[in-house]
């Protein structure tokens, strides 16, 4: 089932969901189904999982030089998806990524997923690999989440890359893109970020997932905008607790995102690793019933592999 249907089935009820990341190479699908097995008594719709792009090594020959390697950590996103399918009858919705994928193999991966039933797609333009400063397209792949999604649109409307035959068979993908409540870190205001987020709801998007944050605020005023900017699709916020210390620097690092003061303080003082837990998830706690009184149609959780603070969170609230 898409999301859209999802959502309007709830009837206005805030539904439950959460992304998860692939096995590591080499680890068994058991692992997933031990970060999901707690989290099923709250009724998932569907469960998001990630694709990681490739990175590169370097390997050293007996000769002293060096070999650049292109190497993947995780099994394919689309056999993972196809494992939670079947054990537990809830939809998956696979991230589609640009860096790392010629649009052949992204072509591919969308008839794949196609064969396998599966309705929703989320389309990101993914990261930069670790060893380069920006973003860099692989050749003959998308540049942009835009590029990607109208990929993906053509297949909705039985256009594929080589070929377009009248009768050919069209997919039926509900996509879903990214919102940034704080700002895309690229963009060079807020204005142009909107101006390029409503050009894939033109295209054809029908969904969006935020960003984690910790401010319901910047939540509410990300959705007034959409609503002002003509984005009438849903907004689904993205959330994760702080569980460490650590994350006071490393999540506004890598996520470019603002830690409220009162937060900050509040996981300054503790004394422990597990005082800032328990912090972290009643901050989150107090965010979703905001978020839930705001209207959002769905809570969805980054995980990270880690089901035991959102377990906790989520008996909280629903």
């Amino acid at each position: 089932m898409k999301i859209t249907d999802h959502i309007k089935n709830a009837q206005g009820k805030t539904l439950f969901s959460f992304e998860l990341l692939p096995p590591m190479k080499g680890q068994g699908i058991q692992g997933i189904f031990d970060a999901i097995d707690p989290l099923m008594e709250f009724n998932p719709p569907f469960i998001d999982v990630t694709y990681l792009r490739e990175d590169y090594i370097y390997k050293q020959h007996a000769s002293g030089l060096l070999e650049k390697v292109s190497y993947r950590k995780r099994p394919s996103t689309v056999a993972t998806c196809a494992a939670i399918m079947n054990k537990y009858k809830v939809d998956a919705v696979p991230h589609l990524i640009c860096g790392g994928f010629t649009k052949d193999e992204t072509e591919n991966a969308l008839i794949d997923l196609q064969f396998l039933g599966i309705d929703n797609v989320l389309v990101l333009r993914g990261d930069a690999r670790r060893s380069d400063a920006s973003f860099i397209p692989t050749p003959d792949g998308h540049a942009y989440a835009s590029e990607l999604l109208q990929h993906v649109v053509d297949m909705n409307n039985g256009k594929y890359l080589h070929e377009h035959i009248d009768n050919s068979e069209k997919t039926d993908f509900c996509i879903g893109i990214a919102g940034y409540p704080e700002k895309h870190f690229e963009a060079p205001n807020l204005q142009t970020d909107f101006k390029y987020l409503k050009h894939k709801v033109d295209l054809g998007a029908e969904f969006i997932v935020t960003q984690m944050f910790f401010d319901v605020n910047a939540y509410k005023t990300f959705v007034e905008k959409c609503r002002e900017n003509g984005i009438n699709v849903p907004v689904i916020p993205g959330l994760k607790p702080i569980t460490s210390s650590k994350q006071l620097i490393s999540l506004p690092k890598t996520f470019h995102l603002d830690i409220p003061m009162e937060l900050s303080e509040a996981i300054t003082a503790c004394s422990s690793e597990a005082d800032v837990r328990e912090v972290g998830i009643e901050w989150m706690i107090e965010q979703c019933k905001q978020l839930k009184a705001l209207g959002a149609p769905v809570l969805h959780f980054y995980t990270m592999g880690k089901s035991g603070p959102t377990k906790k969170i989520a008996q909280a609230i629903f």
